[in-house]
């Protein structure tokens, strides 16, 4: 392979040492230098490249562009490992050419995966502070470098900082949705209500299109828009890859031939969190005679924590990948030879749902991981069960539904603490305490009401919740104030271990679930704990994901139809506390015979469906998802969104929607798609 500068990189003769020579005599050009190392690269030679940007920028200290040189000669540094010397070619770099804004970006990246935290956020304050004058240039380092700067405030729990620090970038650039995606995250975590809030340079519109697919289930109970905003992220944020790169995946021959089918694992989760907590039981029980079992961490490196250790002596291969580009880990998982693939991260924190699209295997799967549709063209299957997504339901998923008994496993092995009193938690003794140990982000304004109205019809009654940082603590109590309840019966729960938060579940009363992002392992340890969970289901997949919990245990009658049928319920509880006792004697006697508890069995029906998926694999049968009309029911979601409806019938938001579909065809004529659009109306 030649270049345009003459060097052959064959061995005939040394390509390094002819484009040394001409840098020595300053004869070799900025491209020619950048052309010369990144064939080098390519070849296999990252070291000779380094040598020729040390070369040439020896002979060419003064060149008017030497600090593009060692800039690219910092990617280089970090591309094998060495982030200290790119931290230094950096600032080498800033000092040729001070305002040169991606060198500012990429060094304070360098130092903060350094651990140097305060020094990244120096380095893009300084030039944050520096661009006064905005050029388009500028203008897009500054955002970036303020997007930084956002989410190391974010990671550090500043959330306050970082809220402000977003919005700069937000009104800069408010069609970019990386930091919008931040900011609605934070303000709903800090029960910032209303939770999209524009100004005079940015709409709530382009807020609500920056809101990521995870977070817009805490916003709204709106499945189809749930469907196409997951379809949008996924075509905006993931993308096609050079499919090229890995070849299609074809079946193996399993069925009937007595091998093992494999089944890897993919997740950032498998360690002490809550889906590891879920997960380590199931994989513990995996009937070794039938599947093989891949785990893949694609998380930050730990020292193996309970979870993990447990995880790793479950499984046949342990796989850590997080230091693997998206392509790499795809080979690996190929190299494996695996059948089933399961996404249990979905579009949550340090996902890596581009290596799916690589489709590294035959089939993939979503479950465990993430409340919803993946709306992607590679994912084929969902796991679910019948509460969370009934046979109706169908419609708002992508992906071919099948079921388990209910979807979220437990651990029966983990360790609880002894009970503590009351006293001991903080709680009155006597008073009817209501709780609910969701995450904030979870508490809307509309729940937050429903939570007062029952305070104030139970006298003496306390909610226990989880503690946030103190301004989010004291902007709940002041809202109580203005709810007429006094702030002192607003009760907050300090972080504790694990065993100790399970423990302390059991002191409540009543747990009140969340709308419209319910409670999904949180639910399953209230119940499991003894604690009755009161819960309303909507449409979407979070909405509902709490009622199969309730169902799962025994105890519908915990299943309220409506906001208010739930705050009615909630209140007659209240008012009787000896009402709740027979609900806690059938939990009592369901305990380890009810679904929620019956982990071998799940096992055994994860392992059936598996085996049907590569049937149907086998048979050329693997569905393909369908994602027609998806701008439509996008525009026409986010336009409901915007209403602020919390609460809506199945019927009513089905013939809404199709009333806005006939309009949207008489536009631009829609092809059926098998949802709401049948055609029949054209």
């Amino acid at each position: 392979m030649t270049m345009d500068t003459g060097i052959n990189v064959s061995n005939e003769i040394s390509p390094l040492a002819a484009l040394i020579e001409r840098a020595r005599n300053q004869q070799l050009s900025v491209t020619d230098v950048f052309q010369g190392a990144e064939m080098l690269t390519r070849a296999g030679r990252p070291d000779q490249a380094m040598d020729l940007y040390k070369s040439w920028i020896a002979f060419n200290s003064n060149h008017p562009l030497v600090h593009m040189v060692y800039f690219n000669y910092s990617v280089t540094l970090r591309q094998v490992g060495d982030t200290a010397g790119a931290i230094n070619a950096l600032r080498a770099c800033l000092k040729a050419e001070p305002m040169f804004g991606a060198a500012h970006v990429n060094l304070g990246r360098a130092l903060e995966d350094s651990g140097l935290l305060n020094d990244a956020l120096q380095q893009w304050r300084s030039y944050a502070a520096s661009t006064a004058e905005i050029n388009p240039d500028k203008l897009a380092h500054r955002v970036m470098v303020l997007e930084h700067i956002g989410r190391v405030l974010e990671n550090a729990g500043m959330m306050e900082e970082a809220e402000t620090t977003l919005w700069q970038a937000i009104e800069l650039r408010p069609e970019k949705k990386e930091a919008g995606q931040h900011w609605s995250a934070i303000r709903l975590r800090q029960c910032k209500w209303p939770a999209l809030e524009g100004s005079h340079y940015v709409t709530v519109r382009q807020l609500l299109d920056a809101v990521s697919p995870l977070t817009i289930a805490c916003y709204t109970d709106d499945p189809l828009f749930h469907l196409a905003k997951a379809q949008r992220y996924n075509r905006t944020m993931v993308g096609k890859p050079d499919l090229g790169v890995i070849p299609p995946q074809l079946p193996r021959k399993k069925t009937g031939t007595g091998q093992r089918l494999r089944v890897g694992y993919l997740s950032s989760d498998l360690r002490d969190h809550a889906v590891g907590f879920a997960l380590r039981e199931v994989l513990e029980l995996h009937d070794k005679a039938t599947v093989e079992v891949f785990a893949y961490y694609c998380g930050d490196p730990i020292t193996p924590d309970e979870t993990q250790r447990r995880i790793r002596s479950a499984v046949d291969g342990w796989r850590e990948i997080a230091a693997l580009s998206d392509v790499d880990a795809a080979r690996l998982i190929v190299n494996d030879e695996i059948d089933i693939l399961v996404d249990v991260n979905g579009y949550t924190k340090h996902a890596r749902t581009r290596i799916f699209a690589y489709r590294p295997a035959p089939v993939i799967v979503n479950f465990c991981g993430y409340p919803g549709t993946m709306a992607s063209p590679f994912h084929q299957y969902m796991i679910a069960d019948n509460v969370i997504v009934p046979p109706e339901h169908e419609i708002y998923y992508s992906e071919k539904v099948l079921r388990i008994p209910c979807n979220q496993p437990v651990d029966r092995k983990r360790v609880v603490a002894p009970r503590p009193t009351r006293a001991e938690v903080g709680l009155p003794e006597d008073a009817f305490v209501f709780a609910c140990f969701n995450g904030m982000q979870k508490i809307t304004q509309a729940c937050f009401t429903r939570w007062m109205s029952i305070l104030n019809a139970v006298p003496g009654s306390v909610l226990w919740i989880l503690s946030g940082d103190d301004a989010v603590n004291q902007r709940l109590r002041d809202a109580a104030t203005r709810a007429g309840v006094d702030a002192a019966r607003l009760l907050f729960a300090a972080k504790a271990l694990n065993a100790h938060h399970l423990a302390r579940i059991a002191v409540a009363d009543l747990f009140l679930d969340t709308f419209p992002y319910g409670a999904h392992s949180t639910a399953a340890d209230a119940i499991n704990m003894g604690l009755p969970v009161l819960t309303f289901p909507g449409k979407s997949f979070a909405s509902r994901f709490c009622a199969s919990v309730v169902a799962a245990a025994g105890v519908p009658e915990l299943i309220a139809t409506s906001p208010d049928d739930y705050t009615r319920r909630a209140i007659a509880f209240g008012l009787d506390r000896a009402s709740l006792q027979p609900i806690r004697d059938s939990l009592k006697r369901q305990f380890e015979t009810s679904a929620l508890r019956d982990m071998p069995g799940l096992a055994r029906r994860l392992e059936e469906l598996y085996w049907q998926m590569q049937g149907e694999c086998e048979r050329g049968e693997t569905p393909v998802p369908q994602l027609l009309n998806m701008d439509a029911y996008y525009e026409i979601g986010a336009e409901f969104s915007l209403e602020n409806r919390e609460f809506e019938d199945e019927a009513s938001y089905r013939q809404r929607f199709h009333e806005k579909l006939v309009q949207w065809n008489s536009y631009a004529p829609l092809l059926p798609d098998g949802r709401l659009w049948t055609g029949a109306d054209a």
